[in-house]
This record gives C-alpha cells, structure tokens and sequence, in this order.
C-alpha cells in the first residue's frame, strides 16, 4: 500500500484547493432554492471553479472504466444518497438534498459533502442531517499522528449508534486518501472492520465522509450507471471533509475556518500551517 505523505508546502497547497471547494458548497447550498434545477445547481459550482482558476476532479470521472460522469458536483436528493447526476430534476419544498463537490488547483484535490433541506425541512431530515454530520467530526476528532484509520472508523460507528434513532450507514462506500489524486489509499470506512488498518502520520490527507439513510443501509445503482439509492427508498445524508494532519493537530482543509470551530470544541489540536 502507498500511502502519499505531504509536506508543508504541499498540504498547504491542498488548503487552497480546500477553500475553493468550502465555496463551491456555499454557494450552491445559496442557489439551492425551490423550484432550480439541480443542472442550475451545478453551474454554480461551475463558476466557482472557473473563477478561482481551478478545475474538476468529478467532471469526466469513470472515463476509463464506464460512464464518464458529467458534473463537476454529484448532487443527490431524498432517496438518492450519493453520485446523483445533476441535470432537468426540479428541486421541491422539503426536499433534502446532498452536494459533494471537488476542486484542483495547482495538481492538489479537495473533496467534501454537504447535506440540507429546501424549503420547509422534515423534522427527521434535520435529524439525519444532523447526525450524519456529528459522525463526521467524531470520525475527524479521531484521526492523530500515530493512530490507525480504524480508530476513525470506531469513532464513527460509535456516534451513529449513539444516536437517539437508528440509522442506516452505508458499507460500500468509504472515505480515502487524498492529494495528488481524488481516490488514493487508504480507504477509510464507516464502520470498524477486522482486517489490518493503516498507520496515520503527519503529512497524511484523509477525506472523510459518513453516509446514512432514515432506514437499511442496502443500496443499488440507478440505470444511469451513477446514481447510488437506498433500496428501501429512505432517505439519505452526506457529509465529507479533507482534513490533514499536521506536526500541531489537524488541519480541516475544506472548511473556512479550518476546522478550528468544532476541533477546539471538542479538545482536538488545531494545527494549521502559517504561509
């Protein structure tokens, strides 16, 4: 297994790529009004990308192996949890709606995921939302110099199930490593699994991302080759971060503040690196 360790430089590199994704997914949350098109949605975080002179790590990705997919954000609604493909769907009152969004800037990849309501939200929806975010940062709080990728996974699962309803955690997709490239080793799942896990280090990215629904955790795919739904036709969140690890603490690249909010919050060393 390669693992891509980072140098300073590097990592603050990725930051900048970071910063354009927390405005991509700004941005489109804005747009994200009652009565758009999730194809609107999308041109938003077109613009964001050509504005900062950045380009798409989700546009034209699977070209090699299948569909090329065609957005350059995977915006999913009610029962489609992940990878939705924007395009004529109208967004509705009470829908909920996933935004996961990359950006690359200068070689470096950011990668994260944002869930919400529009218009009048479900309560249960705001209750998944939530819990599906709270099991990001539990996951992220987890992650030191010197720890293994299953210690983020634990701390996951631990918060899902502590949660005062049950939830459904999708197994087949997991978070990765991330830098050079959008998808790198090591995987990172949401649950504790048995096999041999990874060393975590300073100079390692991590994208982290919980995905669940409002029942069962079985999914299928969609004809368009993309589009992942529950199989139960629940509803789903997403949440998603890159974060680094950094010689002072953790560094979450893909939100304004860096992460610093919810890590002081939660006694987690907040290690930024200075210019």
């Amino acid at each position: 297994m390669h693992i891509e360790i980072k140098t300073p430089e590097q990592l603050r590199a990725m930051r900048k790529a970071g910063l354009v994704v927390a405005e991509g997914l700004r941005r489109m949350q804005e747009a994200t009004q009652v009565g758009v098109t999730t194809a609107d949605i999308d041109a938003v975080g077109r613009a964001v990308l050509a504005e900062a002179g950045a380009t798409s790590n989700f546009l034209g990705y699977g070209a090699d192996y299948g569909a090329p997919f065609p957005g350059v954000a995977c915006i999913s609604v009610n029962d489609e949890l992940v990878h939705g493909i924007p395009g004529e769907r109208v967004i509705a009152d009470g829908d909920i709606v996933s935004i996961d969004f990359g950006a690359v800037l200068d070689g470096w990849h950011g990668d994260a995921a944002r869930t919400f309501s529009a218009g009048t939200p479900r309560p249960e929806d705001v209750e998944l939302s939530a819990a599906t975010k709270e099991a990001l940062w539990q996951g992220i709080a987890a992650v030191r110099d010197g720890g293994k990728v299953s210690d983020v996974s634990k701390a996951i699962e631990r918060s899902i199930k502590g949660q005062r309803r049950r939830y459904g955690n999708l197994r087949e997709y997991t978070g990765h490593g991330i830098g050079t490239a959008m998808h790198m080793e090591p995987d990172v799942p949401n649950q504790a699994r048995g096999a041999p896990q990874t060393r975590l280090r300073v100079g390692m990215a991590l994208a982290i991302e919980p995905m669940l629904t409002l029942g069962l955790h079985q999914t299928v795919v969609a004809d368009d080759e993309w589009t992942v739904l529950s199989r139960d036709g629940s509803r789903g969140a997403h949440w998603e971060n890159t974060v680094a690890i950094t010689p002072d603490g953790l560094w979450v690249l893909t939100e304004p503040d860096g992460g610093e909010a919810e890590l002081r919050a939660r006694g987690v060393p907040f290690g930024p690196l200075a210019d």
